[in-house]
């Protein structure tokens, strides 16, 4: 099929689809948005405040987001620039930025998911690394992280609370895995969660709006790029 690559990393059943890019990002976004809108509430009373929040990029590693990475997603060409559009933004405001990079050690550290896929990203390889796009600045935090969860088994938490942080921005990859399981687990803890859902990128779209609309329902507060630009830049509409 057309634009679909099997994921070995992942199985044979699971392919990925190059279902958004820079040209067509801005009417996706208007889709989903328009479709998450229309089918949950709209909680004004929450509202994102750069200055109470994190920005957390999940795992834009080679691994995701190089066209050699072994698990590539094609959506990447699509969200990475959004996502540096917004961290930017971010920066200029003087925000605090996160970054979390998985990794394992070998198979000690696999746990569940080395019985459910067939390859892992080896901490020291290149695929474990940060796509230069996006490379942390000095005194931006990165993460080590081994399962789904950006805070189980991390500094995330502790680190959060020093910055007297109540809210995070979630951008990143998948959608439905690291990124979903990240924003339910801070609202388990505590913090506001907000999505932009064109700072994310999955295997399909089917999925990455299915999980926009599962986080939405239940955990999180979607946006867009564009408005949390906006707000960076000291307009709140």
């Amino acid at each position: 099929m057309a634009g679909r690559e099997a994921l070995p990393c992942i199985g044979r059943w699971m392919r990925t689809a190059t279902y958004v890019d820079e040209d067509n990002v801005i009417r996706k976004t208007r889709a989903w948005l328009d479709q998450i809108t229309s089918s949950v509430a709209p909680r004004p009373h929450l509202y994102l405040d750069p200055d109470r929040a994190a920005l957390l990029v999940i795992d834009i590693l080679h691994y995701f987001a190089d066209p050699r990475g072994r698990c590539y997603l094609p959506a990447t060409k699509g969200i990475v620039p959004r996502i540096g559009t917004l961290l930017s933004a971010w920066r200029d405001r003087g925000g605090s930025v996160v970054f979390t990079q998985h990794c394992h050690t070998g198979s000690n550290d696999l746990g569940m998911l080395g019985r459910f896929f067939s390859d892992y990203i080896r901490e020291g390889e290149k695929e474990a690394d940060i796509i230069p796009a996006l490379t942390p600045l000095p005194g931006e935090s990165v993460i080590k992280k081994t399962t789904y969860d950006a805070f189980l088994n991390t500094s995330l938490t502790d680190l959060l609370d020093d910055q007297r942080v109540s809210q995070v921005l979630i951008t990143g990859v998948l959608t439905h895995m690291c990124c979903e399981t990240t924003a339910r687990s801070a609202f388990c803890r505590g913090f506001e969660v907000y999505v932009p859902v064109d700072a994310m990128a999955t295997t399909s779209e089917a999925r990455h709006l299915g999980s926009l609309l599962s986080m939405a329902d239940a955990v999180a507060k979607m946006t867009c790029v564009d408005e949390v630009v906006s707000l960076c830049q000291g307009n709140r509409s």
